[in-house]
């Protein structure tokens, strides 16, 4: 038995260690490149470091991108996430009028392309003066409630509603239900349903191009335009990088900390 125990936790160290690999390799490139003012084949390394990316990607606004990107995606899980919430849970514990109707519209967004969406509903934004952000930011939440919403009706699938019934027989008000029993059981299903609607938010392009009109740069949107070009490689390395990085943080913190707490059902 200690045998087969030790066996298992030595294969999911090996597993932890080649997915890690699996990650990590891809970056090496680019942490060489950002960095790298001449590296020409047949070269294992640079032949000149310098700083000359960074100053570039400087000049052509990587900062208020890094900045419109990473409000768009903390925007954009904030509301979508809520939201999807609301429906899972209603899907799941409550009779809804037509229900497989509501869970199609709910899929629907990812069944219609972006670009599609992005032409026709641009149209109605403009015709309501709705603001080129707001606009952005609402049809990124409709693009990231499919996600949210079935991330959500997953672990209300698993949800055990006799703890809840338990907390009201002891006294348990709304409010003390809410943050003492279904939140903490929920958090790791949150914090998932959370990363997923951020990564709709920070790595669009489509959407915050054309609904944006040009006025909202992100860093996806630097990084098209630099890649477009030639002989900027480095510069094309950084923003890939600031592009890459914060999602990798918060999947790691999500690996790390977005776990059912002891004694939670498995």
């Amino acid at each position: 038995m200690r045998r087969s125990r030790g066996l298992g936790r030595a294969l999911r160290v090996l597993l932890a260690l080649a997915l890690a690999l699996w990650f990590i390799l891809p970056l090496v490139p680019l942490a060489l490149w950002a960095f790298a003012d001449r590296w020409s084949f047949p070269a294992v390394l640079p032949q000149a470091w310098g700083w000359d990316g960074v100053r570039t990607a400087l000049a052509q606004g990587a900062v208020p991108a890094f900045g419109h990107s990473l409000l768009l995606g903390l925007l954009v899980s904030a509301f979508a996430t809520p939201l999807g919430v609301l429906a899972a849970r209603a899907l799941a514990y409550h009779r809804v009028p037509f229900a497989p109707a509501v869970s199609v519209m709910l899929f629907a967004p990812l069944a219609l392309p972006a670009f599609v969406a992005a032409l026709g509903l641009n149209v109605v934004l403009l015709r309501l003066h709705v603001p080129a952000f707001a606009g952005v930011v609402l049809l990124l939440m409709v693009y990231a409630l499919p996600y949210t919403s079935y991330t959500m009706r997953v672990a209300y699938g698993a949800h055990d509603l006799a703890i809840e019934e338990e907390a009201r027989l002891l006294g348990a008000s709304p409010w003390q239900l809410m943050w003492r029993v279904q939140l903490p059981l929920l958090a790791p299903a949150l914090a998932r349903a959370a990363f997923l609607a951020f990564l709709v938010g920070w790595s669009d392009y489509v959407i915050t191009l054309l609904v944006g009109g040009g006025t909202i740069v992100t860093v996806p949107l630097l990084v098209a335009a630099a890649a477009a070009g030639t002989g900027n490689d480095a510069t094309v390395a950084l923003l890939s990088a600031a592009a890459v990085l914060p999602p990798l943080v918060l999947l790691l913190g999500l690996g790390r900390f977005g776990r059912r707490p002891n004694g939670g059902r498995p």
